[in-house]
């Protein structure tokens, strides 16, 4: 899959790796993964752009259920 953000992480395998360990610290913290997303864009620490691309893969991953 020739992806931008696949790319930018290594690839599908370590895309997902890193996607794995990110939910994992959510799930440690008890944060909102919502929340800390709409931070992140507030803040601009993430683009629209970049949440587009995200939602994109996210929706991919989840087989189209989000």
């Amino acid at each position: 899959m020739n992806n931008p953000i696949f790319n930018r992480f290594g690839g599908f395998a370590n895309f997902m790796n890193q996607f794995n360990q990110f939910s994992q610290n959510f799930r440690n913290t008890g944060q909102n993964p919502q929340q800390k997303v709409q931070e992140m864009l507030n803040s601009g620490q993430m683009s629209q752009d970049q949440f587009n691309q995200l939602r994109s893969i996210a929706m991919m991953i989840a087989g189209g259920r989000m």
